[in-house]
């Protein structure tokens, strides 16, 4: 079996700090890593749309979606189903709202986090990608999915 996922993401920074969620117990393969906020869309949403409402449902932040900062794609096999991972990453800018965390979801916490403090948590890929991204890293954007 074959799958295609496509997902969005918010790269949101604030006082020279970007915020990530990290992964629930939920997620298995990568349970206690940390990502961008966001996640796949519903069928017929648009990407930009998708990453207002998943930000929103992840941190309770209210956002608009921005530029697209960059488009990552990853293909694995779990059980013996092929996965292709599209995920893009918008620019995004907090509207309002306050940080709460994701209760039963793919997520359970989120924080911010200088460029510094990234480099010791275990990250899927596209949050390295992001990191790059905002903090200007390349040497981070080439570290590998776990």
């Amino acid at each position: 079996m074959k799958r295609t996922r496509i997902s969005a993401y918010g790269l949101l920074k604030k006082d020279n700090k970007i915020l990530l969620c990290r992964l629930s117990q939920r997620v298995m393969k990568s349970a206690g890593h940390w990502t961008l906020p966001g996640g796949g869309l519903d069928f017929g949403e648009s990407p930009d749309a998708a990453v207002e409402r998943e930000v929103l449902e992840e941190t309770g932040l209210v956002v608009r979606s921005g530029d697209v900062a960059a488009v990552d794609s990853l293909s694995d096999e779990v059980d013996g189903t092929k996965y292709h991972s599209i995920r893009i990453l918008y620019d995004a800018t907090i509207v309002s709202g306050e940080l709460v965390f994701e209760q039963h979801g793919t997520t359970d916490r989120c924080e911010w986090f200088t460029e510094k403090e990234t480099q010791s948590l275990p990250l899927v890929g596209h949050a390295q990608l992001g990191i790059a991204k905002v903090f200007g890293n390349n040497n981070l954007a080439t570290r590998h999915e776990k």
